[in-house]
């Protein structure tokens, strides 16, 4: 699949690249985008939930009256969880929600929501680029002329540059991120995916194995 090369300000530069049938032209596999994406979610949480069993309330341990001859069900503590601010009967407690994957099946599924992205045309090359200074409206600018003002934007750089990051840190519909951070997730969760020419091929020496 070949696409033309735009610079900055939306123009073509005349250049074209070849998008590897390897990474941006495979059959999608929709179980492994499900695993990577499930398990990238997963690491998101930070598992501190809990909540207080009756072991751990504080009160009297007194038994709230005689066992017989009240009509009533048994009770021998206020802590029971049958009882308002009692403990509560299997409650969130903390734990890890990460789990494994195999590297070849994120990459397989990396590929997967590359190729998607290819398909529906959601694909812009732009050349290699640096911002003179940080200034959140270069990168509203920039996002003008590309056209794509509108959608959710995620622009893969080759290396880290803290001057187009920063400009970006502020706008809701953006993220910046470099090559070897690409994940499952940010690929489907962008309306467009915007790639550097530095970016392309580290993509391709990653992942075109």
């Amino acid at each position: 699949m070949e696409v033309k090369v735009l610079n900055v300000s939306g123009k073509e530069t005349g250049a074209k690249v070849q998008l590897p049938e390897s990474v941006f032209g495979i059959e999608p596999n929709d179980h492994a985008i499900y695993l990577d994406v499930k398990q990238y979610l997963a690491n998101q949480r930070q598992g501190t939930h809990k909540s207080k069993q009756r072991n751990e309330i504080a009160g009297s341990t007194r038994k709230l009256y005689k066992q017989k001859g009240t009509g009533g069900a048994r009770a021998g503590s206020v802590k029971s969880p049958l009882f308002n601010g009692g403990g509560r009967v299997f409650g969130p407690q903390p734990r890890d929600y990460s789990f494994k994957l195999n590297k070849k099946l994120k990459v397989l599924a990396r590929k997967s929501a590359l190729s998607y992205k290819a398909q529906d045309n959601s694909i812009v090359i732009l050349e290699d680029f640096n911002f003179d200074s940080i200034k959140t409206k270069n990168y509203v600018q920039l996002t003008a002329d590309l056209k794509v003002s509108d959608v959710k934007t995620l622009l893969v750089l080759g290396a880290a540059n803290n001057n187009v990051y920063l400009s970006s840190r502020n706008l809701k519909k953006t993220k910046v991120i470099t090559a070897d951070q690409l994940n499952t997730y940010d690929v489907l969760n962008a309306g467009k995916l915007l790639l550097t020419a530095g970016a392309l091929k580290s993509l391709e020496e990653a992942l075109a194995k």
